[in-house]
């Protein structure tokens, strides 16, 4: 059976092939009656408008980019931050209408192509995640003049509007908490220095630890449960008597929690552990573990509205940051 072609519908509505075009592609000019005429044409014959053709007359694909600046390895590991920002991000541009193009960079090679699909304008917009250090695609990616939005604020000097959760902030309350607690020697396990999550939570800490007495501790991790491991022993080296640790994500304080275990170090008594997003898996660490909640699906869902700028239609390209707040949930490793 052949499919229904636009000639058809408009001999079915009685109105130029034009005018179906014009209705099909969601033109505004065309006058309400012809097209509810038009749109009961296209049911009756079970009309499929040609998507390519249509991406030719109204210049948008209805896809959008989410370019992952890490390694395939690193993004389906056991980390469930970038699932949960990949779930988000499809489900509000399901809502809208479109589609997630997943693009996963990790070498310059691999920049290349994301730079050329995107100045083949292949996507209507791009969200960059994870960005690190001076990364030089955020910049290629705004000439090309397709919209660029951020999923965290990216560190390098050429800034596409972004959204981010409160970083800051939420380290601040995790080390006050601990200085609640009567903690004196207060240690952090830092996440990588060239991402703004993990310049920004040691930030928070410095800041807060620099108007009182204590002195910080720091060793760096990459966000992985085997660097907060090796951190933690670093530290544990460092300063023997450390009776507090925040560690800048929960796959770090579940490899911090491993290392105190093994030294006989208890955990709240003898060191308290502060982690950073509050996964799933932070209600089920021995003991569980009290961490800062960041938004992570309410960040990356304001991302896509940002790009979307609100209307589904338009995009933003000029748009303030759009930071969300943190919460402290206390359990028992403090």
């Amino acid at each position: 059976m052949r499919r229904p072609t636009l000639e058809a519908v408009a001999a079915r509505a009685g109105v130029s092939r034009a005018t179906v075009s014009r209705v099909v592609n969601g033109s505004a000019t065309v006058d309400p009656g012809i097209r509810a005429a038009v749109l009961r044409a296209v049911e009756e014959l079970g009309y499929i408008p040609n998507s390519a053709a249509r991406s030719l007359v109204t210049q948008r694909t209805g896809s959008i980019a989410l370019v992952v600046s890490e390694p395939p390895a690193r993004v389906f590991s056991d980390d469930p931050f970038f699932p949960a920002v990949v779930r988000a991000v499809s489900q509000e541009l399901e809502a809208a209408d479109k589609q997630v193009v997943l693009m996963m960079p990790s070498t310059p090679a691999g920049q290349a192509r994301v730079e050329r699909y995107v100045a083949g304008r292949h996507v209507d917009g791009v969200i960059l995640l994870s960005l690190h250090g001076a990364d030089p695609l955020p910049a290629a990616l705004l000439r090309t003049g397709v919209p660029v939005v951020s999923h965290g604020r990216p560190v390098s000097t050429t800034r596409p509007p972004y959204c981010d959760a409160d970083n800051v902030g939420g380290a601040r309350a995790a080390v006050e908490h601990l200085l609640d607690r009567g903690r004196r020697r207060i240690a952090t396990i830092t996440g990588p220095p060239d991402m703004s999550a993990g310049l920004d939570r040691l930030a928070g800490y410095r800041e807060i630890l620099s108007g009182t007495d204590r002195r910080s501790l720091a060793a760096m991790g990459d966000f992985t449960r085997e660097s907060g491991a090796a951190a933690m022993a670093q530290l544990l080296e460092d300063d023997p008597g450390l009776d507090a640790v925040f560690a800048a994500n929960d796959l770090m304080a579940a490899g911090a929690l491993h290392v105190l275990r093994k030294a006989g170090r208890r955990v709240p008594d003898d060191v308290a552990v502060v982690g950073f997003d509050d996964i799933e898996a932070a209600r089920y660490t021995d003991p569980p573990l009290t961490t800062v909640r960041q938004p992570v699906a309410e960040v990356a869902r304001a991302a896509v509205r940002m790009l979307l700028d609100g209307d589904g239609e338009g995009y933003g390209e000029r748009a303030e940051p759009v930071v969300l707040p943190t919460e402290l949930v206390v359990r028992d490793s403090t």
